[in-house]
């Protein structure tokens, strides 16, 4: 019982005690990674570069133009890589870069320090070509290309003045001689209904 007890409690207490080794030698074995992947053998001339900027990384391109030539790569701060040439005006410098185009890439000088000897004028890689465009066919794109005719607006022309006719008023007239057609009219059909029953009487005697 007792030395099962021992256990329970040397256990944990060797736990606690083996933590803080662990840490020291990861941290030692971390800093030896770095040592060995920023460190390297400088180039046939034994010239080489170091990052020396305030970032933590820098860009390594194709060739000596932030704009022309694209991004292969980056170099931490504190790397140090052989060195192979520089640009003619010494704004860039060429350094060797496994897996860029030719192993060699290209930084930008105020970056990084250069150490052990003179850089001779390295020559840039030719300019990527751009990718290609497409482009229109102008017969065919004139076809659609439908430009606005301005049409005139017709003129108004005023209408020619018309002539009012002027009626004379007969009503007055007509109306006279249709009362006296009328009247005579009249007349005569009680003359002659007069007429008709006075010779009937005469005749019944």
């Amino acid at each position: 019982m007792k030395k099962n007890k021992f256990r329970s409690i040397l256990s944990p207490t060797l736990f606690v005690i083996l933590i803080p080794f662990g840490i020291f030698f990861a941290s030692k074995s971390t800093a030896l990674a770095l040592a060995l992947q920023t460190t390297v053998t400088p180039s046939a001339d034994g010239v080489y570069i170091t990052v020396i900027t305030d970032e933590p990384q820098i860009n390594v391109r194709m060739g000596p133009n932030s704009t022309i030539y694209p991004v292969v790569g980056t170099l931490l701060t504190g790397s140090t890589v052989p060195a192979l040439g520089r640009s003619p005006g010494g704004d860039w410098i060429q350094i060797e870069y496994p897996g860029a185009p030719n192993n060699a890439g290209w930084v930008y000088s105020p970056l990084v320090q250069v150490s052990g000897g003179t850089l001779r004028i390295a020559e840039p890689p030719p300019t990527p070509v751009p990718p290609a465009t497409a482009t229109i066919d102008p017969t065919l794109a004139a076809q659609f290309n439908i430009q606005p005719t301005s049409t005139r607006l017709p003129t108004f022309t005023p209408p020619p003045s018309l002539e009012v006719p002027v009626y004379l008023d007969n009503s007055s007239t007509a109306n006279s001689e249709n009362s006296i057609s009328l009247a005579v009219v009249i007349i005569a059909l009680v003359v002659a209904g007069s007429a008709g029953f006075v010779l009937s009487l005469f005749l019944r005697r």
